[in-house]
């Protein structure tokens, strides 16, 4: 059984890491990448050499089973220090070689050359067999991926920059021994990254059955279907990585003639293009997944391929623009993908196979990226040998490679998504200002231990809403602080769509944490539709937290669950809570059931109610009514000055006659039909001042006229249940005298005039 460092141990092991990948990337810039490549050029290297001497970089990994059986003789960590060690001191050569150039002996210079990068990439393979089980010890924890892609940030970064230091070393000084000190520089560097990883903590040893070999773990994974699939489109996009990142160099020296100093400042630019993608792999992958990444990254390597094909300028300026864009854009495309693509492996295969099926992966790369670079090489010198212009034989080569990249993208379609968002779905968050905000503040958000902080944080994303904030949310709403939650839950709330994760633990805090946060889960789950929680919510209606239970009631009518309403108005109709009383008032609105107005009338009559009970089940009438606008504005200004009630009431009638007065004029209406029910318009309208007056300013409040002027209103209206149940209550004595009814009993009838004047009108 492994076991796992302590937060405080990791990040200290973190930070070895990290210097080791600063130390291990100013080496590689210095004494592999393209310096090698330009040296081979300097001394005339035949594309084919170059591609030969470029293969070494992938054949590194066909060594790696050496590194496996070293491995079960000494510590890993041990063997990764030692390889490392040795890989850069057998580069020893690389800083004799250019003086051997210099005495005009330029093919030893070059035996040299090779035989170094020979030595150097066979200990670079028997040590790379520790870096995924090392890494994969580091990165343990739910920052895994980000940190994966980290370690990938600040190697592409400290490249960038020692790449610009050798660009202007070779462009500042012509003689060949600057090669010589930047190769000492490098083995330096090497040598330092080598002894700060041996100080890293040793990884637990895998579990292994027994008798389970390489090859037959090998046979097996390629088995499994979505290993298999990875493979296949991996060796593609390997394959044409490394022509692209290799050959893009020699295309700026022969087809260019760009000078040395100048090849190495466009290599710094495909650096920057490395950093920029692996910030966005390290911002992205976390929240859209590692497959979508890697299908924009194949996308963007056909489209720099192809940009390359038909794009070609002869003006100076625009020569160092379109190179430089172009080393840029190859490097971001495939730098990418073979980031992201490692990233997507390791989450795919299991654990206890970490370290076979991570040889594997490497021999797969090895074949693809030697095979590619080899070949090319030979292509190339074939085309040129035929006769063939050496940019057309590129161009060939390109549009070959073009076609070998649509093959892999057509096939990752079938990749299966461990969790990550579809393609469409995430360029739509890579386009999307509020998503990429939302991951800024969740990134935040994962780092903050400040609860200042946290509540600044989590108002922000209450603020900025998205669906990729979900998953935070979720996770600061098991925070052992009460406050933390109830804004995780807050901000959840404002979120436009949940995810069937988010649903489930709403559920599970309804059924488990009441008096607490269960009643905005309930909220939550009725503002967004999720009927599947209905059981549940009807359940939570007799729950003894009445926040709870006046919340699931409120949810039930947002999802339309007439079944409940009947429970419901038995509930209201028996509680004296008065946030009960208050919560349920505001279901009935909800519901706008007719048939819920007799319960209302009966809340009005209550003796003693409880402060804003009547208002608000004034209100919910308004909303049964359709005029829950309109009368929230009247009673707001009748609240204000309750003495000017009779007018507002007789402002309402006057209103409801102009309106009707200014719709007409003198016109003539020759439709007999229609004419019939104009005048039946015409003497409602004209009597209801005198409806209202009687209702208002009578002293014994009389509702009859009202009540058989609305009585009269044409079915078609609609309003013919509700005129029944409305006029039936208006006419108690005892819900007449309440001046709020009788307002609201105003309002909906001049809203009523005002639809059957409209419709008429429309009918002329």
């Amino acid at each position: 059984m492994g076991y796992v460092l302590s937060p405080y141990k990791q990040a200290k092991a973190r930070e070895i890491f990290n210097l080791f990948t600063f130390l291990n990337s100013i080496s590689w810039t210095f004494i592999a990448a393209s310096t090698v490549t330009l040296f081979a050029l300097r001394c005339h290297a035949s594309s084919t050499l170059v591609g030969i001497i470029s293969s070494f970089a992938y054949i590194s990994y066909f060594f790696l089973p050496v590194g496996k059986l070293v491995c079960r003789r000494f510590p890993i960590v041990k063997v990764f220090s030692a390889a490392w060690i040795l890989r850069s001191v057998g580069m020893v050569p690389f800083i004799a070689a250019p003086f051997a150039a210099m005495a005009g002996r330029e093919n030893l210079a070059l035996v040299m050359l090779v035989a170094a990068v020979a030595i150097f990439h066979f200990f670079r393979g028997v040590g790379m067999v520790a870096n995924n089980p090392v890494l994969n010890f580091l990165a343990t924890g739910p920052d895994k991926s980000s940190y994966m892609t980290q370690t990938q940030v600040i190697n592409n970064a400290v490249g960038m920059f020692s790449g610009f230091i050798a660009a202007i070393a070779l462009g500042g000084v012509s003689s060949l021994w600057m090669y010589s000190l930047i190769a000492a520089a490098g083995v330096i560097n090497g040598v330092c990254a080598g002894i700060s990883i041996g100080k890293v903590p040793e990884p637990p040893p895998e579990e292994s059955k027994s008798g389970s070999g390489f090859f037959s773990v090998f046979k097996k994974a390629l088995a499994d279907i979505p290993v298999k699939n990875f493979m296949m489109i991996f060796f593609l996009v390997a394959f044409v990585s490394g022509v692209a990142r290799t050959f893009i160099v020699v295309y700026a020296r022969d087809i260019f003639a760009q000078g040395d100093g100048m090849v190495s400042l466009y290599s710094v630019f495909g650096s920057f293009g490395s950093f920029l993608i692996g910030l966005c792999i390290k911002f992205l992958v976390e929240r859209i997944g590692a497959k979508p990444i890697f299908i924009i990254c194949t996308a963007l390597g056909i489209f720099s391929l192809l940009m390359l094909v038909f794009l070609h300028f002869t003006q100076e300026t625009a020569v160092i623009m379109f190179l430089a864009l172009a080393f840029l854009l190859v490097n971001f495309a495939f730098i990418g993908a073979e980031n992201v693509g490692q990233t997507y492996y390791l989450c795919l295969i299991p654990k206890e196979m970490m370290l076979d099926l991570g040889i594997m992966y490497f021999i797969i790369f090895g074949i693809a990226g030697a095979g590619g670079s080899f070949l090319s090489g030979i292509i190339l010198d074939t085309l040129t040998g035929f006769g063939m212009t050496r940019i057309l034989a590129f161009k060939i080569l390109f549009i070959f490679l073009s076609i070998m990249l649509a093959a892999a993208l057509f096939l990752q379609r079938g990749l299966i998504s461990l969790g990550a968002l579809p393609v469409r779905d995430a360029l739509e968050v890579i386009f999307s200002f509020r998503d990429l905000r939302a991951i800024s503040i969740l990134d935040k958000l994962e780092k903050s231990e400040d609860t200042k902080k946290e509540h600044e944080l989590l108002e922000r994303l209450h603020e900025n809403p998205s669906p990729l904030a979900i998953s935070g949310l979720l996770e600061r709403a098991r925070s052992p602080r009460f406050a933390t939650r109830t804004e995780a839950f807050d901000a959840m709330r404002s979120q436009q769509e949940l995810n069937e994760d988010a649903v489930r633990a709403l559920m599970n805090d309804i059924e488990n944490h009441p008096y607490t946060t269960a009643h905005q889960s309930a909220h939550i789950l009725g503002s967004h539709n999720c009927t599947s929680a209905i059981p549940l919510l009807r359940k939570s209606v007799h729950s003894d937290d009445y926040m709870l239970a006046g919340e699931a009631m409120i949810a039930l009518a947002r999802l339309k669950d007439e079944e409940s309403r009947g429970e419901i108005e038995k509930i209201i109709s028996d509680t004296r809570n008065p946030r009960l009383q208050i919560m349920g008032v505001e279901t009935f609105g909800i519901y706008k059931s007719v048939h819920s107005l007799p319960v209302l009338f009966r809340m009005l009559k209550a003796d003693n109610p409880p402060p804003y009970l009547r208002d608000e089940v004034c209100l919910a009438m308004a909303n049964i009514l359709d005029i829950y606008t309109f009368y929230y504005k009247l009673i707001l200004k009748y609240l204000a000055a309750p003495e000017i009630a009779g007018a507002l009431a007789a402002d309402e009638a006057e209103s409801a006659l102009e309106y009707f007065k200014s719709a007409f004029g003198n016109v003539r209406i020759k439709d007999k039909s229609i004419n019939a029910e104009y005048e039946l318009l015409k003497k409602a309208a004209e009597i209801f001042p005198y409806c209202v007056q009687k209702l208002v300013s009578d002293p014994e409040h009389d509702a009859a006229p009202l009540s058989r002027l609305v009585l009269n209103f044409p079915t078609y209206m609609d309003c013919d249940t509700k005129a029944l149940v409305f006029t039936e209550a208006v006419l108690q004595d005892d819900i007449r005298a309440f001046q709020r009814i009788q307002l609201l009993a105003v309002q909906w009838a001049a809203r009523m005039l005002r639809l059957w004047t409209s419709h008429i009108k429309e009918k002329l």
